[in-house]
């Protein structure tokens, strides 16, 4: 990949970087191979946010993305404050282009993973909480945003897409079990997304169809948006 050229894919280095981290996670691992993490870390993923990102206004012209680590490009390294698993760095590679003023998780956006083995892609929200879910559970019942969720998860279900959220065993408490949607009051989140190989993100021409997925998944996000997260 030549630094004047369209970003395609990324290079063999983010996997051998990845997968090297995964297995040597510790300071003097990652210290020793800072030029491997500058290679096939940051640099792809910057330029992969700055291909992509522009593009995804013809999906969602309220998108936003910054092509830097803290902006659209997650940070290596790991918070173990509060964590019982103290190992220093992620083994995986989050890219996230959000909706708002400011870069959060509270409204639905496009994410991409590259994990050593898997890359996952998609849109929508993982977490709904407090005013935003109980406005989400109204929605889903409502006659007609219902309806219109319902058509959007099983069209985007259709074409292969996870339709992923639903963390709960039961209904909450003073909804109604038996109604027709009731299958998403058990979401706490909702998203819709696939996961392929990790190779896949390695493969000339992954960053359109990266979009390509973006697209496809969309119509979940796109309703959060309109209906919820406003």
């Amino acid at each position: 990949m030549m630094a004047g050229k369209e970003f395609s894919r990324f290079p063999d280095e983010t996997l051998t970087f990845l997968r090297g981290i995964a297995d040597n996670n510790s300071r003097d691992w990652f210290e020793a191979n800072r030029a491997l993490y500058e290679a096939g870390y940051v640099e792809p993923a910057r330029r992969f946010v700055e291909t992509v990102g522009p593009k995804l206004a013809g999906v969602s012209e309220r998108v936003r993305y910054e092509p830097k680590v803290n902006g659209s490009i997650a940070r290596i390294n790991r918070d173990i404050r509060f964590s019982r698993d103290k190992r220093p760095y992620k083994d995986h590679l989050d890219i996230w282009f959000w909706h708002g003023d400011k870069k959060g998780w509270d409204r639905p956006g496009f994410y991409l993973r590259i994990a050593p083995e898997t890359i996952f892609i998609g849109s929508g929200m993982h977490v709904l909480k407090d005013e935003m879910l109980e406005r989400f559970r109204l929605a889903a019942l409502d006659g007609r945003s219902g309806r219109e969720l319902a058509e959007i998860a099983g069209s985007v279900a259709a074409a292969g897409y996870e339709i992923g959220g639903a963390t709960r065993k039961s209904v909450p408490r003073g909804y109604d079990g038996a109604h027709e949607r009731a299958r998403f009051l058990l979401h706490e989140g909702l998203y819709a997304g696939k996961e392929l190989p990790a190779e896949e993100a390695t493969t000339p021409g992954f960053a359109e169809r990266a979009l390509a997925h973006f697209a496809a998944s969309w119509p979940v996000g796109s309703w959060l948006l309109d209906k919820v997260a406003n």
